[in-house]
């Protein structure tokens, strides 16, 4: 035999470079490799940081306009170009907010003459009313359009009166003392306190004519029985049909739907020492903000509780000791401003438990506060002082208690964990907590590894310890090319070919369960009690041929039987007897089917892995441990397993890193449904299918898509983590059994 050390230890120059140049490409590659994974995670972290910015509120511009009245309310247009101001006497006014010429006066209408009640509807319909001295009702709307006609861009201010010049509420000529308005394009509501202690509602229904060529309003009105006199607030939701009165220290509901109105429920709104003083609705309506005299705000929504709907106070923020003078709510998020007593201005969103700012603005307590429709200018006005504010507020509904904590949410019978990014309604509430997501990733996981890990460790030790190496050189390679299969073919499978199978034959497997390792343990048995001329025939590493027409028949016999078995212990349907007995929903893509799917992805990741650390154990220790006389069983489990244990965990860590970060089957092969449940037979949402699935829907930079980015930093440190333990373990394992 030629001697190869001379060669292999010699001193060639050519050699010499290729060592050098495969030792610098591989340096090359793995710091790579490291710098690639530093700078996903520092682009995740700028991605996402901004939603964490705090709030901020800076003086931008002051100016001076001069009115001999009083103003009722303020607003900006969508473009912050134009602000209006409705006055106490009935007179609507148009300003200039551009900059060269801030200030100016643009147009001014006089509504009506000497109103004894003003009344605004939500920020977004930007519709407004007076009620005047002897039971009428002036509803207008500022509006606005953009005119090209000089070559410049120009914004045209109006106004409009949607039901006419006026509308009489009550036929009995009393003053209007209390006024709330509701207008959207097909209804409208006018609902009216008199002077003398009476409530009256009008109810608008828009109407086309067959033709289509003419349009009008048909009204009905009628008396609100029942309300106390004492009322100081009333408001009307956009849908025209609940009328909310502050009467007292209760807040009364009244349900407009029918042919009479009907007071549903009372409410006491008032706590130990102080009573209601202001109402005020959030944006959509579906929430009330209800203010009492101990500078204590509130918020209500409605609920379906025992089959009724009733008002339920969800949480209440605190503002502080000194008295809130005014609160200005969001056009279409679910947060608001307060002003208070001492010049303090604060921010809230519902979702979040505490301020999200606070800070001492004003010197000079301003008699309005006004906010922009997109929520990014604050205007106030103190006489004739003018200020303008620039707020930067772009994530309000993120927080801590948002993502990760229960949050009780509008129309939710209680706190929950929720999520649902987006709605068909822009007065949608995001509920954007995590906690259900990550779940479902777990569920998942958790599920694909109780599959996966029993056959792919026991089909490992089986090749690589009993199987004859004639059949390994053919099993081995046919599973690690399973790994190279596309998951999405996997989860289309799952999807359109298993599921329907799995719902069809849920009593068989279900059947399958207990009798599947009964029967194996049986033909074992049975094996053994063999005469041994005939076991010997079969050769050392072959019986598992014998096997599988055993397990193929006994997957045909459960599913036989099945419906006997479904019959005999589940009256006919399990489905049906799980759901009444115990609870347990179906669907038809649920964690079964996922377990089932995902588990023969993740099979030949753990395999691979484990077969070759078992197949990698020293031939010595083996030998060794037969020749002082331990059985195959006994090396097995004494011997070989603890010697492989570091490669077996690794590979186990590596195929639950597989798992969690699987997309393609999680999504085709189940409902996408973020629920927080353990149940197999009910469905799940994972990080990496709502990465995918809402990514080329969500607006860039909002919230919705900052979030995103945070569930898939999540899920990068999901997996650091997972690949961090698996290390330590392993390199803990590799010391403690070195010694064999």
């Amino acid at each position: 035999m030629a001697d190869a050390s001379a060669f292999l230890m010699s001193d060639s120059p050519g050699r010499r470079v290729k060592d050098r140049l495969a030792r610098y490409g591989v340096t090359a590659g793995g710091i790579f490799v490291l710098i690639t994974l530093v700078l996903i995670f520092f682009y995740l972290l700028f991605v996402i940081l901004p939603i964490f910015e705090t709030v901020k509120v800076k003086p931008q511009q002051a100016f001076s306009v001069s009115f001999s009245d009083h103003p009722a309310a303020i607003r900006i247009n969508e473009q912050n170009n134009i602000a209006y101001r409705m006055s106490l006497q009935g007179r609507l006014s148009f300003i200039d907010l551009n900059s060269s010429q801030t200030g100016a006066l643009l147009n001014e209408y006089t509504v009506t003459a000497s109103p004894a009640s003003f009344a605004r509807t939500l920020p977004k319909e930007e519709v407004y009313g007076y009620g005047g001295q002897s039971g009428e009702v002036v509803v207008f709307k500022p509006t606005f359009r953009t005119d090209f006609s000089d070559g410049d861009k120009k914004t045209i201010s109006g106004i409009d009166y949607p039901l006419g010049q006026k509308v009489q509420l009550d036929p009995e000529g009393q003053p209007i003392v209390k006024l709330a308005v509701s207008m959207r394009d097909e209804q409208a509501v006018i609902a009216g306190a008199t002077a003398d202690h009476r409530v009256r509602v009008m109810v608008f229904r828009h109407q086309e004519s067959l033709l289509g060529d003419d349009s009008s309003w048909m009204s009905r009105s009628f008396v609100v029985d029942g309300l106390p006199k004492d009322i100081k607030s009333l408001a009307v939701t956009p849908d025209g049909r609940t009328l909310y009165a502050i009467a007292g220290s209760s807040l009364y509901v009244v349900v407009l739907d029918g042919k009479q109105p009907v007071i549903r429920e009372a409410v006491d709104v008032s706590t130990d020492d102080a009573l209601p003083e202001q109402l005020t609705l959030l944006s959509g309506a579906n929430s009330l903000l209800i203010t009492t005299s101990d500078n204590l705000v509130s918020q209500w929504f409605e609920v379906l509780r025992d089959g009724k709907r009733q008002m339920i106070k969800a949480r209440h923020f605190e503002i502080g000791n000194s008295p809130v003078v005014q609160l200005v709510p969001e056009y279409s998020r679910k947060g608001f401003f307060a002003v208070q007593q001492d010049g303090q201005l604060s921010a809230f969103y519902t979702s979040v438990k505490e301020a999200i700012y606070r800070a001492q603005h004003f010197d000079t307590l301003p008699e309005h506060v006004a906010i922009s429709p997109r929520a990014d200018r604050l205007i106030t006005v103190n006489g004739d002082q003018w200020q303008i504010y620039r707020v930067k507020n772009r994530h309000p509904e993120i927080a801590f208690a948002s993502l990760w904590q229960k949050i009780w949410y509008e129309g939710y019978p209680e706190p929950d964990y929720v999520w649902q990014s987006t709605s068909a309604s822009d007065e949608f509430e995001p509920k954007l907590s995590l906690v259900p997501i990550v779940f479902g990733t777990l569920k998942a996981a958790v599920y694909a590894m109780f599959f996966a890990i029993p056959m792919a460790l026991a089909g490992a030790i089986y090749t690589a310890y009993f199987m004859s190496s004639k059949m390994r050189r053919v099993i081995k390679p046919t599973v690690e090319i399973m790994e190279a299969l596309p998951t999405v073919i996997l989860g289309f499978l799952a999807g359109i070919w298993l599921a329907p199978i799995v719902e069809e034959n849920l009593a068989g497997i279900a059947l399958l369960v207990p009798v599947f390792p009964l029967v194996l343990l049986l033909v074992g048995l049975c094996w053994s009690l063999l005469p041994g001329q005939v076991r010997h025939r079969i050769p050392g590493g072959f019986h598992i041929i014998l096997l599988i027409p055993v397990i193929v028949l006994l997957f045909y016999v459960c599913f036989q039987f099945g419906p006997y078995f479904e019959q005999a212990f589940f009256s006919g349907d399990l489905k049906m007897y799980l759901a009444s007995k115990w609870g347990i929903g179906y669907d038809q893509r649920n964690a079964l089917v996922v377990g089932i799917a995902m588990g023969f992805a993740v099979i030949p990741t753990i395999f691979t892995i484990a077969e070759d650390a078992i197949f990698s154990v020293p031939a010595h220790l083996t030998s060794g441990s037969l020749a002082l006389g331990a059985t195959h069983w006994q090396t097995l489990t004494r011997v070989v397993l603890l010697t492989a244990s570091p490669g077996i965990f690794s590979a186990i860590m590596m195929g639950l890193g597989r798992a969690v970060g699987e997309t393609m089957i999680v999504l085709m092969a189940t409902g996408n449904t973020p629920i927080m449940d353990w149940n197999v037979l009910e469905g799940l949402r994972t990080l990496s299918a709502t990465i995918a699935i809402e990514m080329p829907e969500s607006e860039v930079g909002s919230s919705h898509y900052r979030i995103l980015f945070l569930a898939a930093f999540v899920l990068f440190v999901f997996t650091f983590v997972f690949n961090t333990i698996a290390e330590l373990v392993r390199q803990h394992l590799r010391e403690k059994y070195s010694s064999l």
